[in-house]
């Protein structure tokens, strides 16, 4: 006779405690879902329309501060620096209308949330398959974001060079 009455409170905790951790998740799992949302955002299928490829490119831009600094160098390929939010757009509409498909993903995302628990830094792997291309670009990079209104956004990535 005591178990059904041991249970229900029991399952009440486990249930509030479920509870909390889906309505404050972590910061380390909010930076992880941006990511994520950065590579959705970023990828493109061959039979995306010009409207969806368009809301695609735009979308980007959501993820990043106004004053975001992206230096991407990929051994073999040509340096890229974008130096603020609003040449995001421009660039991935370049990127979409050059290649039939585009899938990007952060297979392994390492996240230091500061002290100030305002702003970390992600270290991560990124892989980039192009439509057509037999080989995939992997290359680390350095993800540095800010609490910005509650919300965390990227300030700033580069490549990491790794040794060769």
């Amino acid at each position: 006779m005591k178990w059904p009455r041991l249970l229900l409170p029991v399952v009440v905790v486990a249930i509030l405690a479920w509870t909390w951790v889906v309505m404050h998740p972590s910061p380390e799992n909010l930076i992880r879902k941006k990511l994520d949302g950065v590579a959705r955002a970023a990828s493109f299928g061959a039979n995306q329309g010009a409207l969806a490829k368009l809301a695609g490119a735009e979308s980007l831009e959501d993820f990043f501060s106004t004053n975001v600094e992206i230096k991407i160098d990929v051994p073999g390929h040509q340096e890229h620096r974008l130096m603020g939010r609003s040449e995001i757009p421009q660039v991935a509409m370049g990127v979409r209308s050059s290649v039939r498909s585009l899938s990007v993903t952060f297979p392994d995302v390492t996240v230091v949330v500061q002290a100030d628990q305002e702003s970390a830094i992600a270290d991560a792997t990124l892989q980039v398959k192009i439509g057509g291309e037999s080989d995939m670009i992997v290359q680390e990079v350095k993800v540095t974001l800010r609490k910005t209104n509650g919300q965390w956004l990227i300030v700033k990535v580069e490549t990491v060079r790794t040794l060769q």
